[in-house]
């Protein structure tokens, strides 16, 4: 494999948002950067938050699940540039909505692999969104949640209208966050999350923005690089995880066995509802499961070098 002159980089923009810079792509992985005035995230020279509408460069947005705080930002920065999207069918319903023209989008479920030229590939894999609809008590990633086995639907259901009361309890800037956000947002669900691995010249990348997953998809995949969801009550198989934000992390390096990993949607992009994740025990999880494992952790927009390895 012939690797490029220049390492392939992440810019991380909060959330789940990043920027990847390889084999002279530029490919956004979700695209939600606006945010509310006192929320974690960068910000430009006099201190403001950056916006969607800053990223003039783009040639593909892929984009795991169909929430607001993953998929907003699309529309606009395939307004002001030449990208193509990469989502599900729901994701794709909601920015044709939005004004986005279909032949610009890609709708895939799992089981797709997709050429982005220049030697970069990304395979599509289906995945879990986290269990929001679980309330059991998580007082930090080391913290062991029991229980919520075998909830129907329904009750799920009427478990998540809770989380929308609470939401529509916060402030008025969250307010106004949230009616901004609802032209990237579905309101019938995640719109099946997914997870992608990309092949690059300089080595492999897994993406996933949400802590749930599928065992059976992810053994054996190998990333180089693992991009791994750390934030909530984390789903496997469909069941909210028996223990810890901190084991669940650890289990997916042992079911992907990454050589380096970085957590996503692990800030407190949106203060009321989000909080920041103490990494330390995550970490920690982490070395135990693979002691050779590198967890690296990324400042925002500082093109960090994540490949080769």
């Amino acid at each position: 494999m012939t690797k490029n002159a220049d390492p392939t980089t992440l810019d991380w923009f909060g959330c789940a948002t990043f920027r990847l810079r390889t084999a002279g792509l530029t490919i956004m992985l979700d695209a939600y950067i606006d945010r509310m005035p006192e929320a974690d995230g960068p910000r430009d020279d006099d201190g403001n938050h950056l916006s969607a509408a800053s990223i003039k460069e783009c040639d593909w947005i892929v984009v795991g699940h169909s929430h607001f705080d993953h998929l907003w930002g699309a529309e606009t920065i395939m307004a002001n540039t030449n990208a193509t999207l990469i989502a599900s069918y729901e994701s794709v319903r909601v920015m044709e909505a939005a004004g986005v023209p279909l032949d610009r989008m890609i709708c895939v479920g799992g089981g797709e692999t997709i050429d982005l030229g220049s030697g970069v590939t990304v395979a599509v894999y289906p995945s879990q969104h986290s269990c929001v609809w679980s309330h059991a008590e998580m007082d930090g990633p080391g913290t062991e949640c029991l229980g919520d086995l075998n909830v129907l639907w329904h009750e799920r259901q009427e478990r998540f209208a809770k989380l929308g009361a609470y939401l529509a309890s916060l402030g008025p800037d969250a307010q106004a966050h949230l009616a901004a956000g609802a032209t990237g947002h579905s309101t019938r669900g995640d719109g099946g999350a997914l997870v992608f691995v990309f092949e690059t010249p300089d080595g492999s990348i897994f993406y996933q923005d949400t802590s749930g997953h599928w065992q059976g998809v992810l053994e054996g995949l190998n990333p180089d690089l693992a991009l791994i969801g750390a934030a909530g009550r984390a789903s496997i198989d469909g069941e909210p995880i028996q223990g810890s934000l901190a084991q669940f992390v650890a289990r997916q390096v042992e079911l992907l066995g990454p050589k380096r990993v970085i957590l996503t949607h692990h800030d407190n992009w949106m203060p009321g509802f989000s909080a920041p994740t103490d990494t330390g025990p995550i970490r920690d999880a982490v070395a135990v499961a693979d002691p050779n494992v590198d967890f690296m952790e990324l400042g925002y927009i500082d093109a960090t070098p994540v490949l080769p390895i």
